[in-house]
């Protein structure tokens, strides 16, 4: 994995696997968008209630595998296991970060 992991990046990850989700939204801006599923969730209220309703469904945990740099984008790796069909599956995570926060993530296979 390189070493380019960033705070918010971290903070997502590990809040997320730990279920603390304060930790896991610390790294997003007040305006941060998140596309996952074809679905689009703005702010941190919408944010949070998408990370409550996925991990409800999901119970998942990602094992991150690898982090790539290209400027303000981080683009992450993780194998994702859970209570879902086809698992565990690997998914990319890209991350557009602004003065040091998450101003958008995209998740896909």
């Amino acid at each position: 994995m390189s070493n380019t992991m960033t705070g918010p990046l971290e903070a997502y990850f590990e809040g997320r696997n730990a279920r603390d989700l304060a930790r896991a939204l610390s790294g997003f801006s007040e305006t941060a968008v998140v596309h996952d599923e074809s679905r689009i969730h703005r702010g941190p209220q919408e944010i949070r209630a998408w990370m409550t309703e996925t991990i409800a469904a999901y119970d998942d945990r990602s094992e991150l595998l690898d982090v790539e740099a290209d400027g303000d984008t981080f683009i992450a790796t993780a194998r994702v296991s859970g209570n879902f069909p086809g698992g565990p599956i690997t998914l990319r995570y890209r991350f557009a970060t602004e003065r040091g926060l998450i101003s958008s993530l995209e998740i896909a296979p």
